[in-house]
């Protein structure tokens, strides 16, 4: 027996997750609260406390018209690529030449973690970033630091 209507909110969406292959459920926030008879935002306080990066989850959400709620369980493999990334965004300070940068895209587009079109695009910027001497070395550090988050992120 279910001890509150978080619970039922909870199972609803495991047993979802279990019906798909490959781990991944897109819902309507709407829709599920109409489903399970509740407010949507009870759905977003399952979300945001049972549904965490901790637990093994990836949720991402679009509010609005045609929004949807993506709910990933996030494998070993993602927890690697995440590890990887924040070990390569670490050693992207303002001394950091170039070539260092250079030397992870291409490590990058070699294992396939981003294709070779994507690494070009991001080595050209960032070289643009190095050769631009307007540009203080503390926000090139934070311009490529953010571009290695965003592939972590979408990766």
């Amino acid at each position: 027996m279910m001890n509150n209507k978080a619970d039922t909110i909870e199972k609803y969406i495991l047993d979802r997750l279990s019906e798909q292959h490959g781990g991944k459920v897109e819902l309507k926030r709407t829709a599920l609260a109409g489903e399970i008879n509740c407010a949507p935002s009870q759905i977003s306080y399952v979300l945001s406390t049972r549904f965490t990066h901790e637990r093994g989850f990836r949720v991402e959400s679009q509010r609005g018209m045609g929004g949807y709620i993506r709910i990933t369980i996030v494998t070993d493999e993602d927890l690697e690529k995440k590890i990887f990334y924040s070990k390569m965004i670490e050693k992207i300070d303002e001394f950091t030449p170039f070539e260092v940068v250079k030397g992870m895209l291409d490590y990058l587009v070699r294992t396939t973690i981003i294709t070779r079109r994507e690494g070009l695009l991001i080595s050209q910027m960032a070289l643009e970033l190095y050769r631009n001497e307007n540009i203080k070395s503390s926000d090139r550090v934070e311009i490529i630091r953010s571009i290695f988050k965003t592939l972590a992120d979408n990766s």
